[in-house]
């Protein structure tokens, strides 16, 4: 039988309105083109510009040569382990640079410059490339490098234990505040010089104030969320005036637990990653509190006279629980059958 000839559509046909398949996609289904990874990389470099001259003025082209070390060679490492997994570099997004400055600034002056050679390799290829790259990483990657060379080369890293000939500096042959207090020798320093930045350590914890401007403008340009660092200073304060009730004996107060280390640089510009935090808020607090509660129980109880490397990291692997058990309840409620 032959086949009927194919008829022209009619008038109605025409008009009438075109059937369009239903578009089914996962939320957020409204975004802001403004907001990239490139501009919240650089308002992270921005933030980070008043911890950066604290540290020039305090430890002068020693802090350059540390943070120009990192730099460096975190964006040498991304773009080697970039081409090794078959991808074009992505060293304009600037995350390198951002984990470089990170790095450098949380190292000492006195690290020699094999530590942040080593650093950097151990951030970029173990903490971001072998999970596959940026937004992939379950760690923060500075801390991983940092935790790996602060085990590593423990002798390297303390505040005086490379003193360079050319080291002239008063405040550079000073014990930290923190190892003052952990070894009951020498003097803590005095609250207001430990807010504004008179005191030995590393490059990015010495000026709590320089930490709050550049953390502030952090969080007016919504490129990092308020709730973490709050919860995290707020859980510190709390843990370390139970502790100064229980142990009196104590030589940090909960201001001196606040001011010293890098409790302040750690809170707005580490543990506000939004890669290896939390995705919503309850989250978020939980996150920001547990950090904060662990970096006193470690300066307490460790051996160590910081806690802030490793209580980042034992948060991190949480993350995925927090993301599973703060679910937030769908608009209209769970179904009769959940």
């Amino acid at each position: 039988m032959a086949a009927a000839p194919n008829k022209p559509p009619t008038v109605a046909q025409k008009d009438a309105p075109m059937e369009r398949g239903l578009q089914v996609a996962p939320g957020p289904h409204l975004s802001s083109t403004g907001l990239t990874t490139r501009r919240l990389m650089l308002d992270v470099v921005l933030a980070l510009v008043p911890v950066f001259a604290m540290a020039f003025y305090l430890f002068r082209w020693f802090a350059v040569l540390q943070v120009g070390i990192c730099v460096v060679s975190c964006m040498v490492v991304d773009a080697i382990t970039s081409l090794w997994r078959g991808s074009r570099p992505s060293l304009h997004d600037a995350s390198a640079i951002v984990t470089g400055v990170i790095l450098g600034l949380s190292l000492p002056w006195s690290a020699p410059w094999y530590v942040g050679v080593v650093a950097s390799v151990v951030a970029i290829g173990f903490g971001k490339a072998v999970f596959g790259g940026l937004g992939q990483n379950i760690f923060n990657p500075a801390m991983v490098g940092r935790a790996f060379v602060m085990i590593s080369f423990a002798s390297s890293l303390g505040a005086t234990a490379y003193v360079r000939p050319e080291a002239s500096l008063e405040i550079l042959t000073q014990a930290t505040p923190l190892t003052a207090a952990k070894e009951l020798s020498g003097s803590i320093p005095e609250l207001w010089a430990l807010f504004v930045g008179n005191s030995n350590g590393s490059l990015g914890e010495t000026s709590v104030l320089a930490c709050l401007v550049g953390g502030l403008y952090l969080c007016l340009r919504r490129s990092a969320v308020w709730q973490i660092p709050v919860s995290l200073l707020v859980s510190a304060a709390v843990v370390a005036g139970i502790a100064n009730l229980l142990m009196p004996e104590t030589p940090l107060t909960v201001l001196g637990h606040l001011t010293s280390g890098a409790l302040v640089f750690s809170a707005f510009f580490i543990a506000t990653d939004p890669v290896s935090s939390p995705l919503n808020t309850r989250g978020q607090v939980i996150f920001g509190a547990g950090i904060g509660a662990l970096v006193v129980v470690i300066r307490l109880f460790s051996n160590y006279p910081e806690g802030v490397v490793f209580a980042v990291l034992l948060m991190n692997a949480v993350v995925p629980l927090f993301n599973r058990v703060t679910i937030p309840e769908p608009l209209g409620g769970l179904p009769a059958d959940a």
